[in-house]
């Protein structure tokens, strides 16, 4: 197996290799089916970034809109956070629930989020594991093999994917982000699952707080109708194309202006409360986000001169929350819920010398320090104001990528 992941890493796979590759990754476990005349089942899956807490806000959105969300999601590794260790950041949250208590929150909530289990796609975890030792892992066939087997057996009848790119994503180039959504909404239409995807920017991280808890208070400010423009601009971006996807919508547009006052009306913050209930957890951290864990020590960064912020690189911002204690490098390592980083300033802001640029919150005065060199490395002030970015750049299709303006 080691061999054929080496030939598919350096020759590539045809689409009809690739069709039965991940139809045998199917089948190779137990596969959900949630067509019984209710609401559509939708999934969503992000390639992974710096700040990216959109599942937590986009789970219970839809839900609050009428769609159900059966979530299987993953840790975070390297630069990259994961949304399980977000949720178990929130006390008493359990994510490992079997298969049955995970449909019977679901048909409570209408959004059940949890980790993946062995009866899915089981054949995926024994590949990825050797992916990571043969180094294949970058190897768009078998990322995308991964992927939609794994959200075809969970029983999605629609997904919406989130393609970054830029330095915090695992694709850097546009156009490798461009090419890996084509052969997974290709590879999706092959399983008889109706995909669209987003490129969306990763040069910088999303929102502006970085860590566990702190990405769970972020996420829960956007539930309120708060929160950073450029969060809600991509969890809205996400879940509107989701329905269209499912057929609720007629397009973007619709979908969008059906989905705002679920966030603006709290109605989307009181299905995230009900699924921290259901699901153990204290659900009074939806209005006393002081409930979360925070960390014993704080430093500030300030700005060394007045300018414009012209670089907050996300790959760096995560490998110092990495350091801090908020991630893993290896997968049997456990992270510390309560820190990360409080960003004062985004790129493209102008800011005076003296002004904080970001908070850190950790552990212990050393990892602090630590911390505060690596991001001062990560930031770079400029005298003018810098090119902007296009937060969403393009939509893909079975029709083909498309650019936005968003």
């Amino acid at each position: 197996m080691s061999a054929f992941l080496m030939a598919a890493f350096l020759r590539g796979l045809s689409p009809g290799e690739l069709a039965e590759m991940t139809r045998a990754m199917i089948e190779s476990g137990r596969r959900l089916d949630f067509r019984d005349g209710g609401a559509p089942a939708v999934g969503k899956h992000s390639t992974g970034g710096v700040g990216d807490k959109v599942s937590l806000i986009l789970a219970p959105l839809l839900a609050a809109y009428g769609l159900r969300v059966p979530m299987m999601s993953g840790r975070g590794l390297g630069h990259t956070g994961g949304t399980l260790d977000k949720l178990e950041a929130i006390p008493g949250f359990r994510t490992m629930l079997g298969l049955d208590e995970f449909q019977a929150v679901l048909a409570d909530v209408g959004c059940a989020m949890i980790g993946q289990t062995e009866e899915i796609a089981p054949l995926d975890g024994r590949l990825y594991a050797l992916r990571d030792v043969t180094g294949t892992v970058p190897s768009i066939p078998l990322i995308a093999s991964s992927i939609i087997s794994k959200k075809v057996a969970e029983g999605s009848e629609a997904l919406v994917l989130d393609v970054k790119c830029g330095s915090g994503a695992f694709m850097v180039e546009e156009e490798r982000a461009v090419e890996l959504a084509r052969t997974l909404v290709e590879l999706a239409a092959e399983q008889g699952l109706e995909t669209r995807a987003l490129i969306t920017d990763m040069e910088s991280p999303l929102g502006r707080k970085v860590g566990n808890a702190l990405e769970v208070e972020e996420s829960i400010e956007c539930l309120l109708g708060r929160g950073p423009g450029d969060l809600r601009e991509v969890t809205l971006a996400l879940a509107a194309e989701l329905a269209v996807a499912a057929g609720t919508e007629p397009d973007a547009g619709a979908a969008r202006r059906a989905l705002e006052p679920l966030l603006d009306g709290g109605e989307a913050a009181e299905r995230f409360a009900r699924l921290i209930e259901r699901q153990g957890g204290d659900a009074r951290v939806v209005e006393e986000p002081g409930r979360l864990p925070s960390a014993p020590v704080r430093r500030q960064l300030d700005a060394p001169d007045s300018g414009w912020l012209a670089r907050l690189a996300a790959r760096d911002v995560g490998l110092a929350a990495v350091e801090l204690g908020a991630g893993r490098t290896r997968v049997d390592q456990s992270v510390d819920p309560a820190v990360g980083f409080e960003i004062h300033k985004a790129v493209g802001e102008q800011v005076e010398a003296g002004e904080p640029l970001v908070t850190v919150h950790a552990a212990s005065e050393e990892d602090a320090g630590r911390a505060l060199a690596r991001l001062t490395s990560a930031l770079e002030l400029a005298e003018e104001a810098p090119p902007a970015r296009a937060l969403v750049r393009y939509r893909v299709t079975r029709e083909g990528a498309t650019a936005l303006t968003a």
